[in-house]
């Protein structure tokens, strides 16, 4: 089974773990809140429930416990610190990265997570902790448990051009496109039941694997991580991207 990557969006960069997880766990915070007025809280004396506002949005996180060992028999790491293996990883809840789009505000980059074809999840990473263990002569750790926190965040709206068409995809909105005399024609490869990822497409022909949306609307794909060997998808060409 391939291993989980997390990849950054801005820059196209992989962050590849040494171990895929055990297990992880998700949690999902309704767009909900109690109803306040200016004195506090909004309550009653015979009340059973605090009345509650539906404000819409809410939040899905995603914890994941990684395991990092340089002292693994067989590894492909020569490195005698762990943490050599853990910092792009810790990077990613650094607030020193600046975008194009907003040079003035320190943020975390986007991330996707991605694993085989069942996982695919933007998000920014939230929290970070790490226990270190088997410290050698010269005191640099040997093994890294490290817990990550990644919040999931909304997909970009993506702009394209198409012939003389103008349109934009986004989660729910879609316009569809009528020109196809620049529309190549990509086949799936694999083994088995096993297909190329939708992201791996993306970056093939766009160089941006956050664009697989495109493809996958593009190609009616309902679920993007279950496209077989042999499939032959439409890849519509991009004249504008944000």
């Amino acid at each position: 089974m391939e291993r989980a990557t997390f990849l950054i969006e801005s820059t196209n960069e992989r962050v590849t773990c040494l171990l895929n997880p055990e297990h992880m766990i998700m949690q999902r915070v309704s767009g909900i809140q109690t109803r306040q007025s200016a004195s506090g809280q909004l309550t009653g004396r015979y009340r059973s429930d605090d009345p509650i506002l539906y404000t819409g949005g809410g939040r899905t996180e995603i914890t994941m416990n990684l395991l990092f060992d340089v002292s693994l028999a067989g590894s492909s790491f020569t490195s005698d610190d762990v943490r050599s293996l853990t910092r792009p990883l810790w990077d990613l809840s650094e607030n020193k990265m600046r975008r194009a789009s907003a040079p003035f505000y320190a943020q975390p980059p986007t991330v996707r997570f991605i694993w085989g074809k069942a996982w695919s999840i933007p998000g920014v990473v939230a929290s970070m902790s790490e226990r270190l263990e088997y410290f050698n002569e010269r005191g640099m750790p040997q093994r890294s448990w490290l817990r990550l926190l990644l919040i999931r965040t909304e997909e970009d709206p993506v702009t394209y051009q198409q012939g003389s068409q103008t349109g934009i995809v986004a989660r729910d909105v879609v316009i569809p496109v009528r020109d196809t005399t620049e529309i190549l024609v990509h086949e799936v490869t694999g083994a088995g039941d096993t297909g190329q990822r939708l992201d791996e497409i993306a970056q093939q022909y766009y160089g941006n694997a956050s664009l697989w949306r495109m493809i996958a609307l593009a190609n009616n794909i309902v679920n993007p991580s279950d496209v077989a060997p042999g499939t032959a998808l439409v890849i519509p060409p991009l004249g504008n991207t944000p």
